[in-house]
């Protein structure tokens, strides 16, 4: 799942409690073994319907629900999708522009839809997990200097 905040409102205080309260209450229904389950769905005249839902997608609207139940605004990627240089900026938390030069400099392969450039879902994913180990392992050797410096991180 990912996260497209900056074309997403974010949810209201109101929605943050609902979100909360329902990712509780569906959490309880995964422990089951069974492979499906069927949730009932109350339609503004208080008429039930019965949906028949994998367990899989009701893990997945628990994730949902969770990330909004943080505050955070959500947006469901599929896996093979892909992205516009926006969205995958915002994926990455970047420029639209700095993206582009990541493209450029073939950081990131891409390739074009008439004029414009398209990205693949995991392979800007897999640059950010190739990004995140970089930083991981500079700040870890940061914590290693500091501690042989003994600047009080102990």
């Amino acid at each position: 799942m990912t996260i497209l905040t900056p074309t997403r409102p974010l949810p209201t205080a109101e929605e943050v409690a609902i979100a909360r309260e329902g990712g509780r209450a569906l959490s309880a229904c995964l422990q089951s073994l069974a492979e499906t389950q069927q949730i009932e769905i109350v339609d503004d005249r208080g008429a039930a319907h019965p949906v028949r839902v994998p367990v899989s997608a009701l893990r997945l609207l628990v994730d949902v629900l969770t990330e909004i139940g943080e505050g955070n605004a959500v947006s469901v990627v599929p896996i093979h999708a892909e992205l516009t240089t926006q969205d995958a900026a915002d994926v990455l938390n970047v420029s639209r522009p700095f993206l582009v030069q990541l493209l450029e400099r073939g950081e990131i392969p891409f390739h074009k839809v008439g004029t414009h450039r398209r990205v693949r879902y995991p392979d800007v994913m897999a640059y950010k997990e190739r990004i995140d180990a970089e930083r991981n392992k500079a700040l870890d050797a940061l914590a290693a200097q500091g501690q042989a410096l003994r600047m009080g991180y102990e």
